[in-house]
């Protein structure tokens, strides 16, 4: 941490892992990335109504912006502020590209790669502890995932931007359930290819 405060809640997430908990509202949520260029899938879910959950479209129409960063309010499915983002170390986060599925990998990168685990397995995985399925798993934040927008309008996966120890930090504006997957990508250099652990830590306002 980079102040005093005490967390009420600290965890290393292990490289490729799924993981999720409870920030309630004025509670500061904070994600580090602790070995550099690890990409970081994000979902929230309004905790007392899992129908409302994170909109990517609501949030870039919102900020007028293609990426995620400080004073951006990330939006929900029913226009109301589930987060604002109130620190970032790194500069900029996507939230236009989704996550990696098993499907996609398929696409992009051969057969070969179609049983290696991705990021909306992982999704499944965690959600279902809620009472969820893949049908609830909507467009995400990928924090720290550089992905420029080139000149034909398409994106790109590049080498990511964040060094060790960069973080992003939320604050709840509602009780929310926070999803992540730590991305086990491995056929493209969102996570240098080598995918690492994160920390993840809640702490009061």
């Amino acid at each position: 941490m980079t102040d005093s405060v005490t967390a009420l809640f600290d965890q290393v997430v292990p490289a490729q892992a799924p993981f999720s908990t409870l920030v309630k509202a004025g509670q500061t949520l904070r994600i580090e990335d602790l070995e550099g260029c690890q990409a970081i899938d994000t979902l929230f879910y309004r905790a007392d109504d899992l129908t409302e959950r994170y909109s990517s479209q609501d949030t870039v129409r919102e900020q007028g912006a293609a990426y995620v960063t400080t004073g951006t309010r990330v939006m929900s499915n029913e226009g109301r502020v589930m987060l604002t983002v109130t620190a970032d170390s790194c500069g900029r986060h996507d939230t236009s590209a989704g996550a990696c599925s098993c499907e996609s990998n398929t696409v992009r990168f051969g057969h070969a790669t179609k049983y290696l685990h991705a990021c909306r397995e992982n999704f499944a995985i965690e959600v279902a502890k809620y009472g969820l399925s893949k049908r609830d798993i909507v467009p995400n934040i990928n924090f720290f995932m550089n992905v420029p927008i080139e000149q034909d309008g398409g994106l790109a996966i590049v080498d990511g931007v964040s060094s060790p120890g960069d973080y992003v930090e939320l604050r709840a504006e509602m009780d929310v359930i926070c999803v992540i997957s730590n991305c086990p990508q491995i056929n493209n250099p969102c996570n240098g290819f080598n995918p690492t652990p994160i920390r993840v830590t809640v702490r009061e306002g």
